[in-house]
C-alpha cells in the first residue's frame, strides 16, 4: 500500500514538474509555473522521507532543516541583480551531490547483482561523479564571475584545446581502470583522481569563455546539473530523480540552443572561447569614438517621451544593476494614462541570466500584454516615435548588421535605430561585454543620457510629474 502511494506521489511531482517548465516558459504564466514547482518539490520530498526506514528520518530531519533555513534566508535577502550567481552556486550544490552520491554508493553496501548489471551500476558511478565533477567547479567559476570576483574576460591559455582533449582522455582511461578494480578499494584511487581531473576540466572550461557568453554558460550549467541529478538517481535507484534530472538537463540544453541561437554562436564557440576574441586575443574592435556624440538632460528626455505617440523601451543589464524598474514602472503609468502606447522589447540575451528582464519586469508589475520578445516587435521600431535603451549595448548595435568584420557580425538585434528618435541610458561610453563600439551612439537620431539608471529615471519621474 505505501509503495504504491509513493509511486503514485512520484508521478504526480513529475507531472507538477512537467507543469511548471511549461507555465515559466511564457511571463504571464511565470508565477503559476513556479507555484507548480513549489508543490511537485514538497510532494516529492514527503515521498522520499515516506519511503526510507524509521532509522533514518531522524538523519534526513537533521539534514534537511538546516538546509530550509539557510535557503529561506539567502532567497530572501537575495537582490534580482543578483539572481545570476545565485543560480550558479545552486547548480555547484547539485553537481557536488552528485560526486558525493557516486562516492557514498561506490564505497558504501551493494545489493545483490548480475554482472551485466553491475557493470551498468559502475559506468552509472563514473559517468555521474565525473559530470557532477565538471558542474561543480564549473558553477564555482562561473558564480564569481557574475559577482565580479573573477575578471569577465576569457583566460586563454596557449594549447588549451589540446590540454582538453588531454585531459579527456586520461579521464577515459580512469574510466577504464575504474571498470576493471577488483574491489572498491582499488578502484576508488582511479575514480578520486577522475574527480579531480574533471574539476580541473570545469575550471578551465569556464574560465576560458567570456562575459558575453554568461546567459548560455547558466543555462549551460543547469543543463549539466539536470544530468548529474539524474545521474544520481541512477545511483540511488530513485525514478522520480532520474526523472526530474532528465527534464531539468533536457531543458537546459534547448535554452543553451535558444540563447545561441539569439547570439548567432553555436554551442561549440561557445564553449572554445569568449565573445570578441579570436586566437586567443582580445576583440580588435576600436574602442575609440566614432563620431559626434550628442546628450540630453533627465527633463528633455520627460519631454520628449510625454509628447510622443509610441515608445519602446530596451531594458538591459544597466536596468538590473541600478534596480530600475520600479521607477521605470511607474513613469510608464504616467505615460499610459496619458495616452502613450508603451511597449518593452526584450533580447533573448538580454542581462545575464536567460529571462533576466522579464523576471525584473514582471516583479515591478509591468503588465505582461506590453512586453515582446525580439522577433515579435523588431518591426515596430520604424513606426516609433522614440526607442528608449535602458542599460543595454551589445543588444542594439547595427555593428552586427552592418560590419562583416564585426566579432557580433550575424548576431540578431533589435532595431532601435529605425526609430524616428533613440534615447539611450548608460553610466559611459563604455563598451559592452562583447568589447566593441556601439555605431548606434553617434547616430543623427540618438540622443545620450549619461548617469545612474534609476536616478535619471526618478529624474525623469519628477519631471513628468511637475
Amino acid at each position: 500500500m505505501i509503495t504504491s502511494l509513493i509511486t503514485i506521489a512520484y508521478i504526480a511531482a513529475s507531472a507538477l514538474f512537467i507543469l511548471s517548465l511549461g507555465g515559466l516558459s511564457r511571463q504571464e504564466t511565470a508565477r503559476r509555473g513556479n507555484m507548480y514547482g513549489i508543490v511537485g518539490m514538497l510532494i516529492a520530498l514527503v515521498a522520499t522521507a515516506a519511503a526510507m526506514n524509521a532509522g533514518g528520518l531522524p538523519v534526513l530531519i537533521a539534514a534537511l532543516v538546516p538546509g530550509l533555513v539557510i535557503g529561506a534566508i539567502l532567497a530572501s535577502r537575495v537582490q534580482m541583480t543578483s539572481m545570476p550567481e545565485l543560480v550558479a552556486i545552486l547548480h555547484s550544490f547539485v553537481g557536488l551531490a552528485a560526486v558525493l552520491v557516486g562516492f557514498a554508493t561506490y564505497l558504501g553496501p551493494h545489493p545483490t547483482m548480475t554482472a551485466g548489471e553491475s557493470h551498468l551500476h559502475t559506468a552509472e558511478i563514473f559517468i555521474g561523479v565525473c559530470i557532477g565533477s565538471i558542474t561543480f567547479t564549473g558553477s564555482v567559476i562561473a558564480f564569481l564571475k557574475l559577482r565580479g570576483s573573477l575578471s569577465g574576460k576569457p583566460l586563454m591559455i596557449p594549447g588549451r584545446h589540446l590540454i582538453n582533449i588531454i585531459m579527456l582522455l586520461i579521464t577515459i582511461g580512469l574510466g577504464v581502470a575504474f571498470f576493471m578494480a577488483p574491489d572498491p578499494h582499488t578502484g576508488q584511487w582511479p575514480l578520486l583522481a577522475a574527480t579531480i581531473l574533471t574539476g580541473i576540466l570545469g575550471v578551465h572550461f569556464i574560465m576560458a569563455i567570456g562575459g558575453a557568453d554568461m546567459p548560455v554558460v547558466v543555462s549551460m550549467l543547469n543543463s549539466y546539473s539536470g544530468w548529474a541529478a539524474a545521474a544520481a538517481g541512477f545511483m540511488l535507484s530513485n525514478d522520480l530523480l532520474i526523472i526530474t534530472g532528465a527534464l531539468v538537463g533536457s531543458s537546459g540544453a534547448i535554452l543553451s540552443y535558444i540563447m545561441c541561437k539569439g547570439m548567432n554562436r553555436s554551442f561549440v564557440s561557445v564553449m572554445l572561447g569568449g565573445f570578441g576574441t579570436e586566437g586567443g586575443a582580445a576583440s580588435s574592435g576600436s574602442s575609440a569614438p566614432a563620431g559626434e556624440v550628442r546628450s540630453v538632460d533627465s527633463a528633455t528626455a520627460a519631454g520628449m517621451l510625454e509628447q510622443s505617440k509610441k515608445i519602446i523601451i530596451v531594458p538591459g543589464y544597466g536596468l538590473a544593476v541600478a534596480q530600475a524598474q520600479h521607477s521605470l514602472a511607474e513613469v510608464v503609468k504616467l505615460l499610459k494614462e496619458a495616452g502613450v502606447e508603451v511597449k518593452f522589447a526584450i533580447h533573448p540575451v538580454a542581462g545575464r541570466l536567460p529571462g533576466h528582464m522579464n523576471v525584473l519586469l514582471a516583479e515591478a508589475n509591468i503588465p505582461y500584454d506590453i512586453v515582446f520578445e525580439m522577433d515579435e516587435i523588431n518591426d515596430e521600431f520604424a513606426s516609433t516615435d522614440v526607442a528608449w535603451v535602458i542599460g543595454a549595448n551589445d543588444i542594439v548595435n547595427p555593428s552586427a548588421m552592418d560590419d562583416p568584420a564585426s566579432p557580433i557580425a550575424g548576431m540578431p538585434v533589435l532595431h532601435v535605430w529605425e526609430a524616428r528618435d533613440v534615447i539611450v541610458m548608460k553610466r559611459g561610453m563604455a563598451s559592452g561585454y562583447a568589447g566593441v563600439d556601439n555605431p548606434l551612439f553617434y547616430k543623427d537620431n540618438t540622443l545620450m543620457l549619461f548617469g545612474d539608471a534609476k536616478k535619471v529615471v526618478d529624474e525623469i519621474l519628477t519631471a513628468m510629474r511637475g
